[in-house]
């Protein structure tokens, strides 16, 4: 009795992880295996391909719907249902990395952290980051969605929550939604407003960032209204 030892090319997507490991392995495959099977005109690897092909950036993906996915040729409902899962539980992992009490050490850090959480949202929000004496995270709170009415927080809403959980500093975040964050004169005024709100308060007022997609804006880094600290 001997092996014969298969050529790479020749084994499947889930024989080529097992023998390799899944970082050895394509886009193409990996979609492959989540697809599980092809349907009567395409192989399931013929369908990883059509998929990969039609997409400008992997990233892509992320962003079709259930119905878009569903118009892509070999893509049912039930598929399209599990690629989203698949998608939605891969950011979430993402973002985990990011844990509650790690140490927020610099708004680069925390604005990728938030980039992930919110550089794809359709309407605008607002998150506050309460932190304690060692700059650890106690409570992340979504303060307000954006509506037609209203495009940003009042302070009491913020400092609220900062006086119910004790926390000594803070860290705002919000996003555009068009994907660029540069801040409008109502986002410099309300980054005034809350500073001077916090000081009364005796609650150290850390940063306003704006996050869009692939890039932030920090009113710390750029010293923008903190030019006194």
């Amino acid at each position: 009795m001997y092996a014969v030892k298969l050529a790479e090319e020749a084994m499947k997507p889930r024989e080529r992880l097992l023998a390799l490991g899944a970082e050895q392995l394509s886009h193409q495959e990996l979609l492959a295996i989540i697809l599980r099977t092809g349907n009567k005109k395409l192989s399931v690897m013929d369908i990883a391909n059509q998929i990969i092909a039609g997409l400008a950036n992997l990233a892509d993906l992320r962003e079709l719907s259930i119905q878009e996915l569903q118009q892509l040729s070999g893509i049912g409902q039930v598929k399209a249902i599990e690629i989203k899962a698949m998608l939605e539980l891969s950011k979430r992992i993402h973002q985990s990395e990011y844990i509650k009490q790690e140490r927020v050490l610099s708004s680069e850090r925390v604005a990728k952290k938030m980039m992930l959480a919110l550089g794809d949202k359709k309407q605008e929000h607002l998150v506050a980051l309460y932190l304690d004496t060692q700059n650890r995270i106690i409570k992340e709170k979504v303060i307000f969605i954006g509506g037609v009415r209203r495009s940003i927080a009042e302070p009491r809403e913020i400092l609220y929550h900062a006086c119910k959980t004790m926390a000594t500093s803070l860290i705002v975040v919000h996003n555009h939604p068009s994907g660029v964050p540069f801040p409008s004169d109502n986002d410099i005024d309300f980054t005034k407003k809350i500073k001077r709100s916090c000081q009364d308060l005796g609650v150290l007022f850390l940063d306003h960032i704006i996050v869009g997609k692939h890039d932030y804006y920090s009113f710390r880094e750029e010293n923008t209204v903190f030019k006194d600290d």
